[in-house]
């Protein structure tokens, strides 16, 4: 789908965006190489620093004299931390200098920033700077969100009544000046152009799904449990409803056609069946499947030990085009029972293959949604956004892709999908892999694919490259990316930005294959935290805690100095599951349990009832308290256990144990983004 925006300055708006993103970019790289010498020019003093101790040391052991060894390191470590601590303080003062100059200045108004920003489709920007800074602050920037903000203090009211007339004031120019607002595909920042939108609700399907959940419940082909959890509730139910993703990144804006069935009257269904389904194809189709990009390095990483990979393997990536709404949908629901079927089950979860079939024939058959002023219905495919379609999807890629896995088996090659993205290697000439993928494009009439091969392709995050038969990775940002991470100054809880840190570094180690590329993404890391307001002892702190179990004890630089070092981190690392691969062999792991069971309706608990589910099913000993997360709460966990002991200390209430929780507040994108 290809969209043309309503003004007639679109080749303008489009060249003038990407000039922009050269130069932000530009900038970013020459601060990554900025901070590459300066880290240099740190490590080449501690080296000093270093020497100079170890001759210390080793003229005081001559001397047998330790008590003065240990007296002048401690007064050297102090003075170091003294030392550090009035460093840190002045970069603050420093910095806080800087930016004030900097606002003072008129000539930083049409200065390139490197921080991240909205994509702004418009020949000229009707946001003041103010309101352009909170937009350009990604879209989990909780300040939009703070129009019920409870003070902490005079400064904090005043802020929070600021932030409400700025969430106010955008919103009336997108009323007044018919504007939309969007989440950009792949960008993760918002884009803002102008059109005409407007949403009709339709229940016709409603009834419908009603009558099939009674028909399968009066005859006893589903249970009493499957059928609560598969009911759409009337008060909430509503019609599916059609917007748009843009793809900055490609030439003319595509977008990304996106179906928002959270609340349609088969969204029920969906997740019920996906949760049945999920675990069968995660374990019946694990061997060609790529879980995520730290599996993929994993299972090349085997293909190479093997002695496969020569300096002549080519990789090659297929790109399925537009798989979700090309899925036939009869086939589909065939292939679905073949796969049943060639594994040999008669039910799934005590759910008969004939019922599956019929639950998934009405999520993909009755797919109605409304778009603008018309009602459509979808007759090829499914919604990209109903649960099912994602595991009927890779069901059916798993029937499709047969004769492709079984050539390369036969050749020892390797292959992987993930979900409409598929990745393997070759050994044989360019010209026969062409010949081979064009032919394999006109076995479907529905499945297109485009494909790229060669020495180093992207993957998901990862960037692969076949370095002479060294195979090479390190982490991948897509050009259309911005550094948006969740700012500091939202209102998250704490851990929230220390686990950013953790997540990004993990990531880092366990992609890059190489000192160098760990130490380049390293230095992306710190300088996107510093774009987000994350501040520098913060970003220090949490770099020390993830290098503490591998480095020595360093004066300045929380970093690993040595090659050998971050080897034995990254091994530990790859040893280690993602939460990712963790979730799958739980859910592979589910594949054969209860899918026959007893006729006694008594004996149905729901098998994918998940572990903490099953941990606090006794409710008589357990006390739960939810809040919505805000600042003004941050002690809100430790006030509420000592209200507790101080109100029941010695009665039998106090052997109750109390659970605290909390809920993310909402985020930007739910204030400003409506159907």
């Amino acid at each position: 789908i290809d969209y043309l925006p309503l003004n007639n300055n679109a080749k303008a708006i489009q060249i003038k965006n990407k000039h922009y993103k050269i130069i932000q970019e530009a900038k970013r790289q020459r601060l990554n190489y900025f901070l590459n010498i300066y880290e240099i020019k740190i490590q080449e003093y501690e080296q000093q620093y270093q020497n100079e101790f170890i001759k210390m040391e080793t003229f005081f052991s001559n001397n047998n004299d330790k008590t003065m060894l240990n007296n002048i390191k401690e007064h050297v470590n102090n003075r170091i931390n003294r030392l550090k601590k009035d460093i840190y303080d002045k970069m603050a003062s420093f910095r806080k200098i800087i930016l004030q100059n900097r606002q003072r200045s008129s000539s930083t108004k049409n200065v390139i920033g490197v921080s991240p920003e909205s994509y702004l489709d418009l020949i000229s920007n009707p946001f003041n700077k103010r309101q352009w800074n909170y937009l350009s602050f990604d879209h989990l920037l909780d300040y939009l969100n703070q129009s019920y903000f409870t003070p902490l203090s005079y400064k904090d009211q005043l802020l929070s009544r600021e932030q409400a007339q700025i969430l106010g004031s955008i919103r009336r120019i997108i009323n007044n000046m018919n504007l939309i607002i969007r989440i950009t595909d792949k960008g993760n920042n918002f884009y803002i152009d102008s059109v005409e939108l407007s949403y009709n609700p339709f229940n016709e399907i409603f009834d419908k799904v009603i009558q099939l959940l009674n028909t399968l419940r009066g005859k006893d082909l589903i249970r009493k449990w499957q059928y609560e959890q598969m009911m759409p509730d009337r008060t909430t139910c509503e019609l599916a409803h059609l917007y748009f993703n843009p793809k900055t990144h490609k030439d003319g804006i595509p977008v990304r056609p996106i179906k928002s069935t959270i609340h349609a009257a088969t969204t029920k269904i969906s997740k019920f069946s996906d949760k049945i389904l999920r675990p069968v194809f995660d374990d019946k189709c694990k061997d060609t499947t790529i879980i995520d990009g730290a599996s993929l390095i994993t299972e090349l990483s085997k293909y190479n030990e093997k002695g496969l990979l020569k300096s002549t393997t080519l990789f090659c990536t297929l790109d399925i085009r537009n798989l979700y709404t090309m899925l036939p949908q009869e086939e589909t629901l065939e292939i679905l029972m073949m796969l049943l079927h060639t594994h040999g089950y008669r039910k799934v979860t005590g759910i008969s293959i004939d019922t599956i079939k019929r639950l998934a024939s009405i999520i993909l058959k009755d797919n109605v949604f409304a778009y603008g002023k018309n009602i459509y219905k979808q007759t090829t495919g499914g919604a990209m956004g109903s649960s099912l379609t994602l595991t009927l999807a890779n069901i059916f890629m798993a029937k499709w892709q047969k004769n492709i896995v079984e050539e390369q088996t036969k050749t020892g090659e390797f292959y992987g999908q993930y979900i409409d993205d598929i990745f393997m290697t070759w050994n044989r000439s360019e010209e026969e892999l062409r010949k081979f993928l064009d032919d394999v494009n006109t076995w479907h009439p529905n499945i297109k694919l485009d494909y790229k091969s060669g020495n180093s392709l992207p993957f998901l995050d990862v960037q692969l490259t076949n370095n002479n038969g060294i195979l090479s990775t390190c982490v991948y940002h897509k050009p259309a990316a911005e550094p948006c991470i969740t700012p500091f100054t939202s209102d998250h809880p704490r851990h929230v930005f220390a686990n950013n840190i953790k997540n990004f570094l993990e990531r880092a180690t366990r992609y890059s294959s190489t000192f160098e590329a760990f130490n380049y993404e390293r230095r992306n890391i710190k300088l996107m935290l510093l774009y987000n307001d994350y501040p520098s002892t913060f970003i220090e702190n949490g770099l020390q805690k993830y290098f503490s179990e591998y480095i020595s004890k360093s004066p300045f630089l929380p970093s690993i100095n040595d090659e050998q070092k971050y080897f034995l981190m990254r091994k530990q690392i790859l040893g280690q599951p993602t939460p990712r691969q963790s979730q799958v062999a739980l859910s592979a792991a589910l594949a054969d349990i209860d899918n026959d069971p007893p006729d006694d309706e008594k004996q149905q608990p729901d098998p994918y009832k998940t572990k903490s589910e099953e941990k606090i099913s006794n409710y008589d000993e357990k006390f739960f308290t939810h809040f919505t997360y805000e600042k003004c709460f941050e002690t809100c966990k430790r006030d509420m256990h000592k209200v507790y002991n101080n109100v029941f200390k010695d009665t039998p209430a106090m052997y109750t144990r109390q659970i605290i929780g909390h809920r993310i507040r909402r985020q930007a994108h739910d204030e400003l983004i409506h159907k």
